[in-house]
């Protein structure tokens, strides 16, 4: 039921979330059948949410941060941008602008640990798959500690990107893998 609600979570954004100034889109456009189950796009920005559940760890609450897509970054332009080495270095926002942001995370989701060294500001959709690098809606405070780590999701992005780069795998289809849950994304993708 998770994936499928993330699932559900991230196509909806598509349609956008334009609060506080953010927009944003994600790895699919809402479909028919999305719209014919009620589901309906989210109307406040994440970073404007009180709270967030931690019960979708190692996943984000999908209704804080659903994920959203840089829109330079598509399957035709991939050679000129994640797959050049260095790429994402040239997008990622400062770590001042990230630690303003991680600190409202830590709060929102109330993690009793407040420490800033514990988590990392995470893009859900990473930078290395496209990711929007300054979107609220794609980033939190991911621990650092549990049962999945953020260095494991990082280790996750990175094979991803290289099956996306070496043409195993869509774009689309890795963004959507991550985003659905990024501890069974490579199995998904039969990686």
């Amino acid at each position: 039921m998770r994936s499928v609600h993330r699932r559900l979570a991230v196509s909806t954004t598509a349609l956008v979330l334009a609060a506080g100034g953010f927009v944003s889109g994600t790895a699919h456009a809402v479909t028919a059948a999305h719209s014919a189950a009620g589901v309906t796009a989210h109307t406040a920005s994440p970073a404007l949410l009180a709270t967030c559940s931690q019960d979708y760890l190692p996943l984000p609450d999908p209704s804080c941060t659903p994920g959203a897509l840089n829109p330079s970054v598509t399957q035709d332009t991939i050679y000129s941008t994640i797959c050049v080495s260095g790429w994402t270095a040239t997008v990622r926002p400062s770590t001042t602008y990230t630690n303003k942001l991680k600190v409202q995370g830590i709060a929102a989701y109330g993690y009793s640990d407040t420490n800033l060294s514990d988590y990392e500001e995470d893009h859900f959709i990473p930078l290395e798959l496209g990711g929007a690098p300054k979107d609220p809606a794609n980033l939190w405070p991911e621990p650092h500690s549990g049962s999945a780590t953020s260095s494991q999701k990082d280790g996750v992005e990175t094979k991803l990107k290289n099956a996306v780069c070496a043409g195993k795998v869509q774009l689309a289809d890795a963004q959507d893998a991550i985003a659905t849950d990024w501890t069974t994304a490579l199995a998904t993708l039969g990686l």
